[in-house]
């Protein structure tokens, strides 16, 4: 049975893999069957193996042909662009390739193939596109790409991502556009020193502070956590912040319908009130209404598992801000 297979030692040459998790199965099959002790590997045979992985490698499944591939969809016109009294057309092609894009780029060595394709330049010239969902594809791709990979957000911050991505999270109609945009603001000025100081200066803070107070949850609650991780990495945000209003905005936040942005925004609000008289103050005002809220909170979230870590925050801001005596609560813990 194994002969006529192929994978016997008289089977013949049978037809190498053309992946590499078929080559390590092989390597596996081949290791798990060969007698002891070992002999040497024939000449004949390190040829045909050095054959086999330069043809995996090289083949049209490699993640480089991939890559050529979707940019080469994404390079030509989307069909019924050339009509527009015709609409639009299909532009299944070029939402496929940029879905596909960003789930290789998860992966740094694809993400830096990507850059040295050109990819990103393919990606933000797709940010400025009249139809939404390619607008929200090519964000998605930035962020992929960039996430954890300096050389790309060096490069993405030098083509002018930022202020792209800014205008598309401040006035976008499209409620699938801004989310997107907001993950790929997100991985260009976390633990970027050069992207926090840009968004800075394009007024980039005070546009993550009004979208705790968007409609959509998946904006607000994205907005919350990039907020609380810029407060929790860049304490001097702080101040800033509280100038800009973010005191109300999150308390704001937390009276809309419970979801996933909450416990950001408890965090937040722990940050601002934690080693920074402006921000305490602020969340102490009575008109702001925030002891009964967080008592109240306090109350539907214990004995809640899956609300644990917003139960904590819900508990460490009643703590700093409502039953800790004032000159121990302006301390930072």
């Amino acid at each position: 049975m194994a002969a006529a297979a192929g994978g016997g030692a008289g089977g013949g040459r049978r037809e190498p893999p053309h992946t590499l998790q078929g080559l390590l199965e092989m390597a596996v099959v081949a290791g798990e069957a060969q007698p002891e002790p070992r002999q040497p590997m024939a000449e004949e045979r390190q040829q045909w193996l050095r054959e086999a992985v330069s043809e995996a490698l090289s083949g049209s499944g490699s993640i480089r042909a991939q890559l050529q591939r979707c940019l080469r969809v994404l390079a030509g016109p989307c069909p019924g662009e050339a009509a527009p009294e015709r609409g639009l057309g299909d532009t299944g092609g070029h939402e496929g390739a940029l879905e596909e894009l960003a789930e290789l780029c998860e992966s740094l060595d694809c993400a830096n193939e990507f850059c040295s394709l050109g990819g990103l330049e393919v990606a933000l010239s797709l940010l400025g596109h009249r139809w939404p969902p390619l607008r929200a594809g090519a964000a998605r791709l930035l962020g992929c790409c960039a996430q954890n990979l300096p050389e790309a957000q060096g490069r993405a911050l030098a083509l002018g991502a930022l202020p792209a991505l800014l205008g598309l999270l401040r006035a976008d109609p499209e409620p699938r556009v801004a989310p997107n945009a907001l993950f790929a603001l997100s991985c260009l000025v976390r633990a970027q020193p050069q992207g926090l100081q840009e968004l800075e200066a394009l007024g980039g803070l005070e546009v993550l502070g009004g979208a705790l107070q968007s409609p959509h949850p998946p904006l607000r609650a994205r907005a919350a956590f990039l907020l609380h991780c810029l407060l929790k990495e860049h304490p001097r945000l702080k101040v800033p912040l509280v100038q800009q209003g973010l005191v109300p905005r999150a308390a704001a936040l937390l009276r809309s319908e419970h979801d996933g942005a909450h416990e950001h925004g408890l965090g937040t609000l722990c940050s601002l009130a934690s080693g920074c008289p402006e921000g305490l103050r602020e969340c102490r005002d009575p008109a702001l209404g925030l002891e009964e809220l967080l008592r109240e909170r306090r109350e539907l979230l214990r004995g809640r598992d899956e609300f644990q870590e917003e139960l904590e925050f819900c508990e460490r801001l009643l703590q700093l801000c409502f039953e800790t005596p004032p000159e121990e609560s302006t301390m930072d813990r």
